[in-house]
């Protein structure tokens, strides 16, 4: 089952305590189809400038990303440049030129507006009611938002929540959207407003899946090293709607699985700066460490 995708396109300048890179490839639509491309076909819809390398992003081709709804515009692609600390918690935008994003204005093609599944990647909230219009009607919309949009475009963003299947945020975006200090008050609270399932990110804590019926908590994949954890949450996303993808039916069961293959793949994104891990690896290596991540919950 094909999956529709609509983010961001960008080129990263990153530097954390391991090191640096300059002009890499990023942004949330990329990282998303990087993970999301090890268990299903992805039709991607963003925007680029005309300084925009293709060949650098060839591997996804070859894993079924479909790049039609790609817009090429005359000027410069997005760029995004930022410093992590030794925390990798907390980091710094050194810079942010949205160039040819500044006014993305989303088009979904024909053939891809009958997606069953779909991923409102982190973009203007007003951009992914608009997809929303243009789609017909899929089984599971997955959002992602944040802070800037809870406080800049709060009234756009809970007309959005109405209309999707799954929130993805961070706990601090969730008490900051609902004013609840408690996680799990706060989550719930959420659901009366319309989604099926909340999943809390908390980083290096692991997730929790909240639904109406239960609570699923699933750790971190342990690693000795983060180099560089720019797209984690894109990544997991792209490995938890991934795995839904190849799911004949989407229960609140599946949705635990879909958490642990969201966790593992982003484990590997963050191994590496940009996607370079996602390119090497391959759904085995995913499975492994799947399996692995068992073991160390099994009691």
């Amino acid at each position: 089952m094909s999956i529709l995708v609509v983010g961001s396109i960008a080129i990263d300048t990153v530097e954390t305590p391991s090191g640096s890179v300059q002009d890499s490839m990023g942004g949330s639509a990329l990282y998303f189809s990087a993970a999301a491309s090890f268990f299903s076909p992805v039709n991607l819809v963003g925007i680029v400038g005309n300084d925009f390398d293709f060949s650098r992003i060839e591997f996804l081709k070859t894993r079924g990303v479909d790049l039609e709804g790609l817009a090429v515009e005359e000027g410069q692609t997005f760029r995004w440049g930022g410093r992590y600390h030794r925390n990798m918690n907390n980091r710094d935008t050194l810079f942010t030129y949205l160039n040819v994003f500044k006014n993305f204005q989303p088009v979904i093609p024909e053939h891809y507006r009958d997606a069953k599944l779909i991923f409102l990647a982190n973009i203007d909230p007003d951009l992914q009611l608009d997809v929303l219009d243009q789609v017909e009607q899929p089984e599971l919309t997955v959002l992602d938002t944040m802070n800037f949009w809870i406080s800049g475009k709060r009234d756009s963003l809970e007309r959005l929540i109405r209309k999707v299947h799954v929130l993805i945020l961070n706990d601090e975006e969730l008490f900051e959207l609902t004013n609840i200090p408690n996680i799990f008050e706060s989550a719930q609270h959420l659901l009366q407003k319309g989604p099926r399932a909340l999943v809390i990110k908390k980083g290096e804590h692991g997730a929790v899946l909240v639904t109406a019926d239960q609570y699923f908590l699933a750790p971190a994949y342990p690693l000795p090293k983060v180099v560089d954890p720019t797209g984690a949450g894109d990544s997991f996303a792209g490995g938890f709607l991934g795995y839904l993808a190849t799911c004949p039916e989407i229960t609140d069961h599946q949705f635990r699985k879909a958490i642990i293959y969201g966790t593992v793949t982003a484990s590997f994104t963050v191994e590496d700066f940009s996607f370079n891990r996602l390119r090497d690896i391959t759904r085995d290596a995913i499975d492994r460490r799947v399996e692995e991540l068992r073991e160390m919950v099994r009691f």
